[in-house]
């Protein structure tokens, strides 16, 4: 597991996610040429009430390659 951290609506996180899930978002941000930051924040903004972020992530990223 690896920690990222970022500014989420003004507010600093920590998000734990293996390495393979971190690589992903970066190399989707580039692909959407976006900050990663943007990214989650998309990604947290969208995501249901009482699930937890970095689950989020996970989830996110396997509907985005399933494509």
């Amino acid at each position: 597991m690896k920690k990222i951290s970022v500014s989420l609506s003004g507010h600093q996180t920590s998000i734990s996610l293996e390495p393979e899930f971190i690589s992903a978002l970066q190399e989707i941000a580039k692909t959407h040429s976006i900050p990663i930051a943007r990214l989650i924040g998309e990604i947290d903004a969208n995501r249901k009430i009482g699930v937890n972020l970095s689950s989020a992530i996970r989830v996110w990223i396997l509907n985005y390659f399933s494509k």
